[in-house]
């Protein structure tokens, strides 16, 4: 993706980072594809929140899978208030491309949530993913919860013995209280499926991560 003018491989610090503004940047209201809104929470729901690299591939992975209401991308972990995408893009806004996903626990566990991100992207590469390098793209899972926390840890604890047997890193994937969510330009959301042609650098690494930890 665009705008790489500064090495962005080093987190920067509260006091080096953009102002940003007070009013949020326009977004979308509705879900392209599930039409649905971006915004609500039904009841009864919950919500989940990962990096994985350009959010733009990690958004449809979510958004297809039977049990998620809604989805949206946009900004969280770092400083700056109210970023704008090229903000973002200079590394010096501290934040992270994530997804935000709204799904029914009846329906979809959070645990099949987590086989997506572990399997959905290399969760070794540190500040990059794939091609795309800076702090932007750094894995993450934001956790709203202790449960989801307690998950979070067990799924990461599961996979590393798997990845380390195919010939991978260790895991580099940030699991933090979930911080907020800034919802990114209207022309991002579901980005692939109104260019669908449009780009994705999202690759996962082929291991398989096992789900139900601790049965």
């Amino acid at each position: 993706m665009l705008f790489m003018s500064r090495d962005k491989s080093e987190m920067i610090s509260a006091e080096n980072a953009l102002p940003g503004r007070d009013q949020a940047v326009p977004t979308e209201k509705m879900h392209f594809v599930l039409e649905t809104p971006i915004k609500d929470v039904p009841e009864g729901h919950a919500v989940a929140v990962f990096g994985m690299g350009c959010f733009w591939g990690v958004e449809r992975m979510f958004w297809k899978l039977d049990g998620v209401t809604t989805t949206a991308v946009g900004y969280a972990g770092g400083y700056t208030p109210n970023p704008t995408y090229e903000e973002v893009c200079t590394g010096k806004t501290g934040h992270n491309e994530v997804v935000r996903v709204v799904y029914d626990p009846a329906k979809i566990s959070y645990d099949a949530l987590l086989q997506v991100f572990w399997e959905g992207h290399d969760p070794t590469q540190g500040m990059r993913q794939g091609n795309d390098a800076g702090t932007q793209y750094r894995s993450g899972i934001y956790v709203m919860d202790a449960a989801q926390r307690a998950a979070a840890a067990q799924s990461k604890t599961a996979f590393q013995p798997r990845l380390t047997e195919a010939g991978y890193g260790t895991i580099t994937s940030e699991i933090v209280d979930a911080p907020t969510f800034y919802y990114a330009e209207g022309y991002h959301q579901q980005y692939l499926a109104k260019n669908p042609n449009g780009y994705c650098g999202i690759g996962g690494t082929g291991v398989t991560c096992p789900i139900g930890v601790g049965a």
